[in-house]
């Protein structure tokens, strides 16, 4: 979604200040909870100017949300980007390596993902969520497609059915760290860097068992 040109219009220290209210609002209360006043409270500005700025509170929702959603995908851009000549399972590794830092670094923003998954009041949530994962699929897609090419795979190899699979698996990873309910006991949740790097290596070598050519 792109504001209006009254909010291009602002200086970038404003738009900065006006998308921090907004996502710590989203964040704790989600879409539905959520209140424009108490936006503008905690900016000290007008309730109009976020209808100048965003059309109305699911505008301001889906900005702040789409600046979230771009930040991941630089995440993983990277990844592909600087792992491209290692073999999948790194690639992987790292990709789930970058998760574990986002969620630490932009804690909010990785709540305001939550909120969408498990709010299903929000009016536009189906078709956010469908996006989200069109897009893994397509990042974890050309991974494999690459790694299949170079003979890592296993023989006749269902790509879109392993993508889906490992998208599951890493989504529900990361969840658990930020969920308690989702730890299933297992020490996952709020867990430190070393923790998060063993469950990452144990979950990379049962990929590999699983999907790797066979040696």
């Amino acid at each position: 979604m792109t504001p209006l040109k009254t909010f291009q219009n602002l200086s970038e220290p404003k738009q900065k200040r006006i998308t921090q209210a907004a996502v710590e609002e989203f964040s704790e209360k989600g879409f539905t909870g959520a209140s424009i006043n108490a936006i503008v409270k905690n900016l000290g500005i007008a309730k109009g100017s976020i209808f100048q700025y965003f059309g109305d509170k699911q505008g301001l929702f889906l900005f702040v949300f789409n600046q979230a959603m771009e930040m991941v995908k630089d995440y993983l851009r990277t990844v592909r980007d600087q792992t491209e000549d290692e073999e999948l399972f790194s690639r992987l590794e790292k990709t789930l390596l970058a998760g574990v830092h986002f969620l630490r670094e932009h804690p909010r923003l990785y709540t305001l993902y939550l909120k969408v998954l498990f709010e299903s009041q929000i009016p536009f949530r189906n078709k956010i969520l469908a996006s989200l994962r069109s897009y893994s699929h397509e990042y974890l897609y050309s991974l494999l497609e690459t790694a299949k090419d170079r003979g890592e795979l296993r023989e006749n190899i269902d790509l879109d059915k392993t993508s889906f699979v490992l998208d599951a698996i890493m989504d529900r990873f990361l969840q658990a760290q930020a969920i308690q309910y989702l730890d299933a006991g297992l020490g996952l949740y709020k867990t430190d860097e070393e923790n998060a790097r063993d469950w990452i290596a144990g979950i990379v070598d049962i990929m590999r068992i699983g999907i790797g050519c066979e040696k």
